[in-house]
């Protein structure tokens, strides 16, 4: 788990294609000698395992559902990437809980300035939007964000100045491809509402609320 506050802006070195695979090797100020081999680390929200290490450089195998998922596979050389180690039990959780598993690609169709801050617009499809909601918490490229208007494919958030310096969001623009990881919570709740019952139950309604004295 993590929690979208990022630790570095690294640089993509390399993207080695292995068949549907690919192996990641990007540049980083984060203490390699404290990273072991096997450690999650978050890869503008994705979350990868480290499978070689250097000075100032993190390697990572990438997964045919990791490439088809993200825009890891389209990083190219130089580009810049958040990188957030695994939560610890007992930090802070001064972000929201994020999985690294991202949902799906949004692209950026607006940006303007608003008192000093951006404001960033995002357009995505509509079943992930439905995952959206007004000040709830979002994880874009991994950073945890607060979510400030929703439509049906879409929604914007605002980006204060110390953010925008610290990430990867100083440099987007309009049609950028970003990583959209949805609020987990939300998709459990949907999961319980409308997924797979044993036979003869149905799922939580506003009746079986009312029958059971909640309405």
């Amino acid at each position: 788990m993590f929690t979208g506050l990022i630790e570095d802006v690294g640089r993509m070195v390399r993207l080695q294609r292995a068949g549907s695979a690919a192996r990641l090797t990007v540049t980083t100020a984060l203490p390699c000698g404290e990273i072991a081999m096997g450690d999650s680390v978050a890869v503008n929200g994705a979350c990868l395992t480290v499978v070689a290490k250097g000075a100032g450089e993190l390697t990572f195998d990438v997964s045919p559902e990791s490439l088809d998922r993200t825009t890891v596979g389209g990083l190219v050389g130089g580009a810049p990437v958040n990188l957030e180690r695994a939560l610890k039990v007992g930090d802070r959780l001064g972000g929201h809980l994020v999985s690294g598993h991202i949902d799906t690609v949004a692209t950026v169709v607006g940006l303007r300035e608003a008192s000093g801050n951006l404001v960033i617009s995002f357009q995505l499809p509509p079943q992930h939007a439905r995952y959206i909601v007004e000040k709830g918490s979002v994880a874009i490229d991994g950073i945890s964000l607060t979510v400030n208007t929703v439509s049906n494919d879409g929604f914007s958030v605002n980006i204060i100045p110390h953010t925008a310096a610290r990430t990867t969001l100083q440099f987007v623009r309009p049609g950028f491809k970003v990583n959209i990881e949805t609020d987990i919570i939300g998709k459990y709740v949907e999961r319980l509402l409308t997924g797979h019952q044993p036979v003869g139950r149905t799922g939580l309604t506003l009746e079986s609320l009312a029958a059971n004295g909640f309405v």
